[in-house]
This record gives C-alpha cells, structure tokens and sequence, in this order.
C-alpha cells in the first residue's frame, strides 16, 4: 500500500467514487457502439448524431463550475449521489425517448448527472490523501474510467446485440442508481473544512482562479489535447475503423476494446511516472509535455491514414490523450488546496468544452463530403483530425512560450 494511505480510505473513500467515474465512462462511450442503431432507427446524419453524442459533453462541461462550488461547499459524498440519481433518470428518458430531441435531452441529463464523475474522485483525493501522493491517486481513480470504456466496447455490443439499445440504458439506470446508494451508504462522512462564505463570495473565488494568467497558459493546452481524445475515442473512433479500414460492428468493438485498455496503462503508467520523477526534482508538467508530444505525433499517423501504423497510433493516441489530468493537483496547489473543488472544475470546464465542440464540429466537417456506399468518406476524417490537429499545436506553442515567475506567483497570493 502507498505509505500515508490507509485501505480503510482506499475501500471507502476513493474507490466508491471510481466505480461512479467508470459508469460515467461507460454512458460517455457507449454511443461509439449504439450509433449505427441510432441511425438506423432515427435516420440520423453525421451532424445530428455528432450533436447528440455531444450533448452530454456540452450539460457536462457546462455543470464544471457550479460543481465545484458544491463540492466545496457540501462535499462529495451528498453531491455526486444527487447527481447520480439523476444520470439513472437521464438513462430511463433515454430508452422511452421517441425521436431525437428526446433523445438529446435525455443525453444532456445524463452528462448533467455525471458532471462529477472524475471531479468527485478528485475531491475526494484533496480530502483524504497526502499532496505529495496526488497525482498517482488521481491516475488510478482515472485508470477505471478505461474499465468504464472498455464495458462500452463488447460488451455493450453484445447486450445491444441480446436485448436491444432500449433496455441496455435500463440496465445502465439500474447500475447508476445502485452505484448511488453505495456512495451515500459507504463514503465516510468527512467533507473538509466548513466553508463559512456565501454562494456568491464562493463563485468570486472561482471566477478569480479562471482569471490567473497561469489558468490562461494551461487550460488552452489541456482543454484541447484533452478535448481531441475524448471526443474522437468516444464516438468517431468506431466510425473511422469502419470506414477507413473496412472493420465490421465486433472488430470495430474489439479495437475500441484494446483501445480502453491503452487509456488505462496510459494513465496508470503517467502518475507512477510522475510520483517517482517528482522525487527527482521533476515537474509533473515535464512528464505531461513528453506524453502529449508522442500523443500529437500519433495524431498525425491517424491524419496520414498510414494502414500499417494507423491501428498502433489509435492505441497511443488512447494511451496518451489525457495525461493533462497530472497537472489538477499541480494547479490546485499554486491556488491554494481549500479551492482544489473550484480549481479541478476550472480545468475539467475547458477540457469537456473542448471535448463538445470537436466531437460536434468532426461531424459537421464529415457531412460537408459525400458519403460511400458503407458510411463516410474517409478522407473527411483526415480534414477534421487534421483542423483540431493544428489547433493542439498552436495551444502548444502558446504554454511553451517563456512563463514569467509573476504569472505562478499570481497564482498564489
């Protein structure tokens, strides 16, 4: 066991709040699989399904900031149990709907219900385990995201495949709410220090940390790296290996399979590095820079649409995308850890803003080319990758330019 963390706190503290990430992955992900039914019962177009995937990004992202007022405020142990049983709601709507602004709303109830997946996991590593232990706490909470993933790979094609896309989301609404009575029965009830200022005073703190200049320099990065992974891993990845290689529905299930087991080791494998190298004097935002440049190098593989690379540079795209989760304690630290709530919600609003515009926008940009017989064209996978592609780099260039020590310092006072 890691020194400073107890089982006690492993088996009830953090591990509760895993088990709600992964089911938050598995609703994030699982429209890769359910699409073509969507499509085919709805006749949805390439823009219409991109923005109803999307739109559990959009409530989700759009929920960051009041979240983080709440978690510091109430804790996580209330919070993310209210939300959860509203994501099981999101669920039920889900498989009643009858069309598709049915279908939308009840996908914004969903991301709105798991608005606190990961934050809670976070808030509650800020509660319970030492600074210095963070970031590979942080990892592993993330690393079960990737079962949530994979849960959405075959197995959820095989339960589509038995008993259709409607009851699976009952089935879902049924393992969201029990989740939610595990949390509010296990969780310890410890919810940091009371927080004695008013709503308003607490959404000021919040606007002031999204106004550091540090907050400027990192959030453009980690939103869009982020963002790019998210919202291509869990929609238009299954599409591109179908269009673009010619797979059919179970190798494309299996691809996006090994493809959750790479964001696990991924993930897993950034906060063990992190925690050994920051005992050498190395900063976790190193590590994240040598992780994102393989990341964006195997973008470019993808964009090339290169047929004996293309499958690896999916797997290390998956592996890499979103080790900026190393740098929310980093942060949280420079603002002051009683606002690591507000401080995790800050980022966590730029990377799924991100994540709903490049999910949205890749199908927009694929309906502006004609279609094949079997789906897209799959050079129009290459123009939208390679558009999203170009703005990672330029966000790139902007966190590389010379950091003045005022813009850290500002981060303190």
């Amino acid at each position: 066991m890691t020194p400073g963390i107890s089982l006690r706190i492993v088996a009830t503290a953090l591990v509760p709040f895993a088990i709600g990430y992964l089911l938050s992955y598995l609703l994030r992900a699982v429209n890769a699989v359910v699409a073509p039914d969507l499509i085919a019962d709805f006749a949805l177009t390439p823009a219409e399904i991109g923005l109803l995937t999307s739109a559990y990004l959009l409530a989700f992202a759009l929920f960051q900031l009041p979240l983080g007022v709440l978690f510091d405020r109430y804790g996580p142990r209330r919070v993310q149990t209210a939300l959860l049983v509203l994501a099981a709601g999101g669920c039920v709507i889900f498989a009643l709907a009858p069309g598709f602004t049915t279908l939308f709303l009840a996908r914004a109830v969903i991301g709105l219900g798991f608005a606190g997946g990961l934050m809670s996991g976070f808030k509650a590593s800020s509660l319970w385990v030492p600074l210095e232990r963070r970031a590979l706490v942080n990892a592993c909470i993330m690393s079960t995201g990737a079962l949530g993933i994979i849960a959405a790979t075959e197995p959820t094609a095989h339960l589509v495949r038995e008993v259709g896309w409607r009851y699976s989301f009952l089935v879902f609404a049924g393992l969201i709410a029990l989740c939610a009575g595990f949390i509010f029965v296990v969780v310890p009830r410890r919810d940091g220090d009371p927080v004695v200022a008013r709503f308003g005073q607490q959404f000021t703190q919040l606007l002031r940390i999204m106004r550091l200049p540090l907050y400027w320099r990192l959030a453009p990065l980690l939103g869009l790296t982020t963002g790019v992974q998210i919202g291509i891993q869990t929609l238009w990845a299954g599409p591109w290996f179908r269009d673009v290689l010619g797979f059919d529905r179970m190798q494309v299930a299996r691809h996006l399979l090994w493809m959750a087991v790479a964001f696990m080791v991924g993930i897993l494998s950034s906060g063990f590095a992190v925690d050994r190298l920051a005992r050498r004097g190395i900063s976790p935002l190193t590590v994240m820079l040598a992780y994102l440049l393989v990341y964006l190098a195997a973008q470019t593989v993808i964009i090339l649409r290169l047929p004996d690379l293309s499958v690896a540079a999916w797997v290390v795209v998956a592996a890499t995308g979103q080790v900026g989760i190393v740098a929310f304690p980093w942060f949280a630290a420079q603002v002051g850890n009683e606002l690591a709530g507000r401080s995790n919600a800050s980022l966590n609003f730029a990377m799924f803003i991100s994540a709903f515009m490049v999910q949205g926008a890749i199908g927009v940009i694929i309906g502006f080319f004609l279609p094949t017989t079997t789906g897209y064209a799959p050079e129009a996978y290459s123009w939208a990758i390679g558009f999203f592609l170009i703005l990672q780099l330029l966000a790139l260039g902007w966190y590389l330019k010379p950091m003045p020590e005022k813009e850290i310092a500002y981060g303190r006072s």
